[in-house]
């Protein structure tokens, strides 16, 4: 699925998909997984006991961009901004229940 329409509200990154679905990934869910290497290799080090806690530039976006027609970079206001979130991820992201 591809969105149609992306946008922030209360906490969440809603999505509207091309199949005229809509759902939402908790802010603080879509930053624990970021799909950089930075934020990869942090969880790695730390294992199942990775549970970080964030202060709000970390859960707040400044800025979004598409790339390329297949994901989504995110600026967060703590300046990380390497995670590129693919359609992929985020249907996933938005589909598992956690949100």
């Amino acid at each position: 699925m591809i969105p149609k329409k992306i946008k922030v509200e209360s906490g969440a990154l809603v999505i509207l998909w091309s199949g005229g679905m809509e759902n939402s990934i908790k802010l603080t869910n879509l930053r624990y997984n970021c799909p950089c290497a930075l934020c990869a290799e942090q969880k790695e080090k730390e294992g199942n006991s990775y549970i970080p806690i964030y202060n709000e530039k970390e859960i707040s976006i400044a800025d979004m961009k598409t790339i390329g027609s297949y994901a989504l970079g995110i600026t967060w206001r703590d300046g990380h901004n390497t995670g590129i979130y693919n359609y992929e991820l985020l249907y996933t992201l938005a589909s598992d229940g956690k949100n």
